[in-house]
C-alpha cells in the first residue's frame, strides 16, 4: 500500500528533525552562555503598569537561556536543505524543497523567526534603555509580512474562498486578503501570549500541527504533512528540555515563528474552522488579555488576577505542571474534535 511508505516518510523526517534539534541544543546552550542570552523578566504589563505580580512569580526564571527558537526552526531549515542534497546525489527521489508547497511555510518560519530573534535580542541587550521591539512596530512588521503572504495567496495561488465543513466552499473575493492577514497576525501573537509557562505552548503546538498533518496527509498533500512532521519533531526536542524546570526557552524567536507558520498551513489546507477549534486555547488566552486591558482601562477593575489566563491560575496557587498538563489535556480533546471536523469536511466518515 502506498500509504505505508508515505507514513514512513512523515515519521522518518520528523525523527531526523527531533535528533538534529537535540544535537544542536548543547551548542546553542554554550553560545547562550557565552553571549549571555538569558531571559529578562518583563518589568511592565501590557497596560503600562509595573508587572509586580508577574515578576514575583517568575523571578526565578531570570537568566534562563532564551532565543532557543533559533535551533528549532533552524533544524527544520537544515533538514529541508539536507533533503535537497540527498536528492541531488540520487539517494532519494524528491527533496522536501517543493516550490509552492514548502517554500511558503518555510519562508514564514524563518522570516518571522528572525523578527522574533531581533525582539529577543533587543529585550536582552536593550537600546537606550528600551527593551525589545515596541508593540506597535512589532505589530506593523508582522502585518507587513501578512500583507505579502495574503498577496501571494490571492494573486499568485488563486486562493479566494474558505471552506466550512458541512456547508461547503464560500468565495469571499478580495476579503480573503484581510482575512489572511488577520489569521497570520492573530495566530503568531496568540501563540506568543500562551508561551508563558514551561512546556505550555510547545505541547499545544504539537497537538495543533499533528491535527493539520493528518488532514494534509488525507488530502494527499504529502509535503505539507511532512512539513508538519518536521515542526513536531523540532517541538518534541524542545519539550525534551523545556519540561519544568526548563533548560531553555524558545522566546519570541520560536513562538512568533511557529504561530505564524501554523496559520499559514491552516490557510494552505483550507482549514480555517479547524484552526479555530484546535487553537481554541490560544484564542482564549488572547481574549483574557484583551478583556483584562479593556476592563482596567474603562472600569479600573481586573477580571483576572493576572493575564493571560495561565498566569491567573498560577496566582491562584496552581503549579506550573498542573496548569500545563490540564491545558494539554484540553488541547488534545480540541485536537481530536478539530480533526474529526476536518475529516468530515472532506467527506471522510
Amino acid at each position: 500500500m502506498q500509504i505505508v511508505p508515505e507514513l514512513i516518510q512523515v515519521f522518518g523526517w520528523s525523527a531526523l528533525t527531533f535528533m538534529l534539534t537535540l544535537l544542536l541544543t548543547p551548542i546553542y546552550l554554550k553560545a547562550a552562555k557565552r553571549f549571555k542570552l538569558g531571559k529578562q523578566i518583563r518589568e511592565n504589563a501590557m497596560s503600562g503598569e509595573e508587572a509586580l505580580i508577574f515578576r514575583e512569580m517568575h523571578a526565578k526564571k531570570t537568566g534562563t537561556p532564551t532565543m532557543g527558537g533559533v535551533i528549532m526552526w533552524g533544524s527544520v531549515f537544515l533538514i529541508i536543505i539536507f533533503s535537497r542534497f540527498l536528492a541531488l546525489v540520487g539517494l532519494i527521489d524528491h527533496s522536501l524543497l517543493q516550490r509552492g508547497l514548502v517554500y511558503l511555510p518555510l519562508f514564514t518560519l524563518v522570516a518571522v523567526g528572525v523578527l522574533g530573534a531581533v525582539d529577543d535580542w533587543l529585550n536582552i541587550r536593550g537600546i537606550d534603555g528600551v527593551k525589545g521591539i515596541k508593540a506597535r512596530p512589532k505589530f506593523l512588521w508582522l502585518t507587513l509580512f501578512a500583507v505579502l503572504g495574503a498577496w501571494w495567496f490571492y494573486y499568485k495561488l488563486g486562493f479566494s474562498h474558505i471552506h466550512i465543513p458541512s456547508l461547503g466552499d464560500f468565495d469571499i473575493g478580495l476579503w480573503y486578503i484581510p482575512l489572511f492577514m488577520l489569521v497570520i497576525v492573530s495566530t503568531a501573537n496568540a501563540v506568543n501570549i500562551t508561551d508563558g509557562l514551561d512546556g505550555l505552548a510547545g505541547g499545544l503546538l504539537i497537538l495543533a500541527f499533528a491535527a493539520f498533518g493528518v488532514i494534509a496527509f488525507m488530502k494527499g498533500q504529502l509535503m505539507l504533512a511532512i512539513f508538519c512532521g518536521l515542526m513536531i519533531g523540532s517541538l518534541m526536542a524542545f519539550l525534551w528540555n523545556n519540561v519544568p524546570p526548563a533548560l531553555y526557552y524558545m522566546g519570541d524567536t520560536g513562538a512568533l515563528a511557529f504561530g505564524a507558520t501554523l496559520g499559514v498551513i491552516a490557510m494552505m489546507i483550507d482549514s480555517l474552522v479547524v484552526l479555530i477549534i484546535v487553537g481554541a486555547i490560544f484564542i482564549v488566552e488572547t481574549l483574557s488579555v484583551i478583556i483584562q486591558l479593556v476592563s482596567k482601562k474603562f472600569f479600573r477593575k481586573k477580571v483576572f488576577l493576572v493575564a493571560p489566563l495561565h498566569h491567573h491560575f498560577e496566582k491562584k496557587g496552581w503549579g506550573e505542571a498542573k496548569i500545563t498538563m490540564r491545558f494539554w489535556i484540553i488541547g488534545a480533546m480540541l485536537g481530536v474534535v478539530g480533526l474529526i471536523v476536518g475529516l468530515l469536511g472532506m467527506g471522510i466518515n
